[in-house]
């Protein structure tokens, strides 16, 4: 497996021209653990020997014999009912006897089933630019070329009942044992002449009772339990070193004076990455949880995403190729599929249907985000009447369901870097993007499953703009202005934003936030860490807003099923509007930790019935513990179950609402 990764990375980084090739001296050099077959009619001995070169054919199968030994180099035998494949099979039958070389019968799939064939045909169009009725096109010229079933290979190959036998035999040498599971960090290493007095976890906690000082911070009882507690969770889970990383490449930004976000994501929930400088709000201030985050009940990797100044989030990526090694880090890929709307416009035009009647069907699909073909029919009797009466559109449709959700093409993940502690090609297979950048070419879902360290290195274009402020401000007036120093509490900044002036002010720009905003009318950042909650799709479509506006302004009487709620959901007037505020709930009134309150928060969000039943009954119980009724406590769960699914992060909220106020604040002042 190790020499198959060898060898498709470097088809694709050394050897690509028009596709991904090796040559036989590199194909020699990884082939130990590698099974070699032939291949179909466009194999080097098949084509040798379709042309009668049969001295040719020879010599290249004794190449193969000297590299792969007797037992692993196969001849391949394949038929789609192809004329010349009967007599080429006949001539791999015979060199197969004179060379005491084992045949094996394979079978050329290019589609799942028969009737797939004309779907096939269709997709070889859309990616030649052809259409079907162009005769100078590629094409396949039999619909044999599907996954055919065991009996169906015993009735082809009956003549050949070894090369059937030996299909069994290569699957059952076939014993790859991916490591799913484990976790792949790079090693830290720490600054020289401190790895002899310190470990990692040592030097951790070193740098955080550092920036104690160093941020000036009022230390408490409520702190110090905090830090001590995230240590000993990180400690315990074995990620020292991943924030010891972040830490890195987020101080080499700032000395480099590349603009970094305050935070993103979960990650702002943690004083660990607070004190380290990699996000820059105080979670106990802002209420954040670090479970939400970094939960010690489910074995996970951090997720630590980081915003750059859009302009300069390369020179970052740059460093920490140089930090770790060229090999040990790489973009990651991802694949565009075929949405529905699109499926139908490439399937009409390769049909030869008018773009006035494939224009018509592709908008009767409507445009929310991930609608099946198969939905629209369902939900649409235009669309339905169409198929029926009009066989072109019927056609159209059948083979357009087919392919949608089909990869269309790779390209280069927005913000997706991974990180190994040993070159990447030991775990995954390399690529490169057409910017001729080096990536994986696995995906984001699979390289979480194999353990390596996966960041999202983003680029925000409003951090360019706040650092291009800062630029002109000094340049203008003479004044340095340090982002991070500015006052939170500026009522003119407030005053504004109430006022709707939000032109050029981060996430405000539409024209259903501004109104959402001057119905709020803000007057702090936890009123715009709530309006970053508010303005989605869920609660706006729940009614969340309204109640949430009209018990703020007072014009609705706040209530609570039980009075344990209300130091949990006072700052939002009795809505439960934050994730986090849903696992305090459940630690609070029913006994959970709050590690076993994510658990619950995520199960409530995927909605799992079976997993959510035996909850249900945990938090009712332990909520009659804490001296409420059952029928209260079944009410509280129904509730929650209820908005779980419409809260939204506040550690996300909150880093979030900032930079809408660090770009309020500049345009006001």
């Amino acid at each position: 497996y190790q020499n198959l990764l060898q060898l498709v990375s470097i088809a694709h980084l050394e050897g690509f021209y028009y596709k991904p090739r090796i040559d036989l001296d590199i194909l020699r050099k990884y082939a130990d653990g590698l099974i070699a077959l032939t291949a179909c009619m466009s194999g080097q001995i098949p084509r040798l020997l379709l042309a009668n070169q049969f001295e040719a054919a020879q010599k290249q199968l004794s190449w193969f014999q000297d590299v792969f030994g007797p037992d692993r180099f196969y001849l391949e035998l394949q038929y789609q009912q192809l004329a010349e494949q009967r007599n080429l099979n006949r001539n791999l039958a015979k060199l197969a006897a004179q060379n005491g070389i084992p045949l094996v019968a394979t079978n050329d799939v290019h589609y799942l089933n028969r009737e797939d064939a004309e779907a096939h045909d269709v997709l070889l169009c859309i990616q030649t630019g052809k259409t079907i009725e162009d005769t100078n096109r590629m094409r396949f010229s039999t619909s044999e070329f599907y996954l055919k079933t065991p009996a169906e290979m015993e009735e082809i190959f009956f003549d050949y009942p070894e090369a059937l036998e030996n299909t069994l035999k290569i699957a059952e040498r076939c014993n790859v044992h991916l490591e799913l599971g484990e976790f792949h960090m790079p090693q830290f290493q720490l600054p020289a002449g401190t790895q002899e007095k310190l470990t990692t976890e040592k030097y951790l906690e070193q740098l955080c009772r550092q920036a104690i000082v160093d941020k000036g911070l009022t230390w408490d009882e409520v702190r110090e339990k905090r830090l001590l507690f995230e240590l000993s969770i990180i400690n315990q889970m074995g990620f020292p070193g991943y924030f010891l990383i972040v830490r890195d490449f987020v101080h080499f930004a700032k000395r480099e004076q590349i603009m970094v976000g305050p935070g993103r994501g979960s990650a702002a929930g943690s004083l660990v990455a607070y004190l380290l400088g990699i996000t820059n709000l105080d979670p106990i201030e802002h209420g954040l949880l670090f479970e939400r985050f970094l939960n010690p009940e489910r074995i996970s990797m951090p997720d630590i995403d980081i915003d750059f100044c859009f302009e300069r989030r390369g020179e970052v990526i740059s460093y920490v190729r140089k930090r770790f090694g060229e090999d040990r880090v790489a973009q990651i890929i991802t694949f565009g599929t075929m949405a529905a709307r699109a499926a139908v416009r490439d399937v009409g035009r390769v049909l030869g249907i008018s773009y006035g009647e494939v224009d018509r069907v592709a908008k009767l699909i409507p445009r929310e985000l991930g609608i099946s073909i198969a939905d629209a029919i369902a939900h649409s009797p235009d669309l339905q009447e169409l198929i029926q009466s009009n066989p072109k559109i019927a056609q159209l449709m059948k083979i357009a369901v087919k392919i949608e959700g089909f990869p269309r093409h790779a390209s280069t993940h927005a913000a997706g870097v991974v990180i190994s502690g040993e070159p990447l090609t030991k775990f995954l297979p390399l690529s490169r993007s057409n910017e001729d950048e080096i990536i994986t070419q696995f995906t984001m879902e699979d390289i979480e499953s194999l353990g390596l360290l996966k960041m999202d290195f983003l680029g925000l274009r409003t951090l360019t703009v706040l650092r291009d402020t800062q630029v002109l401000i000094e340049q203008n007036r003479g004044q340095k202005v340090s982002i991070d120093k500015i006052s939170l509490n500026d009522f003119r900044t407030y005053e504004d934003l109430a006022q709707g002036h939000t032109l050029g002010i981060f996430q405000l720009e539409s024209a259903g936030i501004r109104r959402l905003l001057m119905r709020l009318q803000p007057e702090t950042i936890g009123d715009l860490t709530a309006l970053v909650a508010l303005y989605r799709p869920g609660p706006l479509g729940s009614g969340m807003d309204d109640d949430f506006i009209k018990a703020r302004h007072g014009q609705k009487e706040i209530s609570y099923l039980h009075p344990l709620l209300e130091p949990i959901l006072k700052e939002t007037y009795g809505v439960i509007l934050y994730q986090e505020q849903v696992m305090k709930i459940v630690s609070s009134l029913g006994g959970f930790t709050l590690g076993q309150a994510d658990l619950v928060r995520r199960a409530m969000g995927k909605k799992k019935p079976e997993v959510l039943a035996a909850m249900r009954q945990q938090f009712i119980q332990g909520a009659i513990a804490h001296g409420i009724l059952e029928q209260i406590a079944v009410s509280i769960f129904d509730l929650l179950e209820y908005f779980a699914g419409y809260g939204y992060n506040k550690s996300h909220s909150a880093a979030y609402a900032l930079i809408v106020y660090q770009t309020a604040y500049f345009k006001t002042n």
